[in-house]
Parts: C-alpha cells; structure tokens; sequence
C-alpha cells in the first residue's frame, strides 16, 4: 500500500466527524441510529444524506451553503473520505459527519424518518449489475426505510444509461419526478446543484459531456 494512503488512514483514525464501523459493530444496529440529532449534531435540524460521496466534494459543498442542516455522507474508500474531513477539519463545519461503510448497511445506521434528503452524486453506473444501482428497487426500499415521508432523492450523473434507468423505475413504481434534465447546464436551474461541482464532473464538462440531474419523491404507500 503506498505510503501516502497509509498517512491518510491514520489520520483519518483522529477525526471526531468519521466513523468507521466494523461488520461486526454492524451486526445490531449503529450507536447513533435514532439518536443523530441529540447524540452527535447538538440540534434538531434536518439530516441530509449523500450515498457514495467519494471525497466528500458535495456533502462540504451542501454544508457549507446550508449551515441550517446537517449532512452525512458515506463512502467505502477511506483514502476518498480522508479529503472531505480534512476540509471539514479545517473550516471547522460543525454539520458534517462521514461513514466508512457500505450504503447497504444504511438501515442499521438510520432510524424510519432520520433523514429528510438523499442525494446520489456521480455513482458507479453497474452496467451489468442494475440492481446495485442506486436507484434501483432494492436500494430505493432502503432509501423508504429512512426517509421522511414526501423527502426527496436527487440524482446527478454523466451517465445517460443510469439517468434513463431511474426515470423508468420511478415511472413503474408510480414515484413523483419533481425535475428532470438531461443537460444540466443548459436547463437554468440555479443553485447548490450547478455551484459544487465534483473534481471529475469539471473535467468531464470540458470534455464537452452533459451533465443529467433530476429530483424525485417517493411514494408513501
């Protein structure tokens, strides 16, 4: 393992904002699931999640233009979330937490109704495992489990195969499309959405590649 990666992961050992529960700590549920608001965030303020948040890129960017809520991002890679809590550490954002674990285990970190958004940023687009996508049916009953009733999903991706994907199971699963594009930067939608944008994303646009985003609600039946 590199040097480098090695230095990450033990200073990602001193950050107060990063768990990282083993699978066996994930045997029964996490410590704070039900008790994010009184047990780590100190208020009652809205708990935002971001599912695959790589280097934390948009949970620091949200967090930073939205002080009024909290924001939780998790990631596998712990040499990707080292970037994000060091930004975290060094603005001193007081909203921010990260998870090194799989998304799958979200349920044993989340009560029913702890988090009131979802954002997917960028995902792996498992072309030949879309179950695993996560706007698939089997991800979206999860997301159910812990959202708010009516919250909100957005997903932004570069990859027209998984943007089209998801309109179709929320077309089958008669779920609420709030927006949709499929050329972000050319929609005129303003805001966070357009303003933090992903070290990849950028490069991505200056190849000249269009950028899909849309917002959805569950149903709650």
């Amino acid at each position: 393992m590199p040097k480098k990666k090695l230095i990450h992961f033990r200073e990602n050992l001193t950050f107060p904002f990063l768990f990282q529960p083993s699978y066996l700590d994930l045997r029964e549920d996490f410590s704070l699931r039900g008790r994010w608001h009184s047990g780590f965030f100190g208020n009652t303020n809205p708990i935002v999640l971001e599912v695959g948040c790589g280097k934390g890129e948009y949970t620091v960017g949200l967090a930073r233009q939205n002080p009024q809520k909290n924001f939780v991002g998790i990631d596998i890679k712990g040499a990707r979330l080292w970037r994000g809590c060091r930004s975290v550490r060094e603005e001193s954002l007081g909203n921010v937490a990260f998870i090194r674990t799989l998304a799958d285990h979200m349920e044993r970190l989340f009560a029913p109704g702890e988090i009131s958004e979802i954002w997917i940023t960028f995902p792996d687009p498992q072309p030949t495992k879309t179950w695993r996508r996560f706007t698939s049916p089997w991800f979206l009953e999860k997301f159910r489990n812990i959202l708010i009733p009516g919250g909100t999903i957005h997903l932004k991706t570069d990859n027209r195969d998984y943007f089209l994907f998801t309109l179709d199971v929320i077309r089958e699963e008669s779920h609420t499309v709030l927006f949709s594009t499929d050329d972000l930067y050319s929609s005129g939608i303003k805001g966070g959405i357009t303003e933090i944008r992903t070290f990849y994303e950028n490069m991505w646009l200056e190849e000249g590649r269009k950028i899909c985003y849309l917002s959805f609600q569950m149903r709650t039946s």
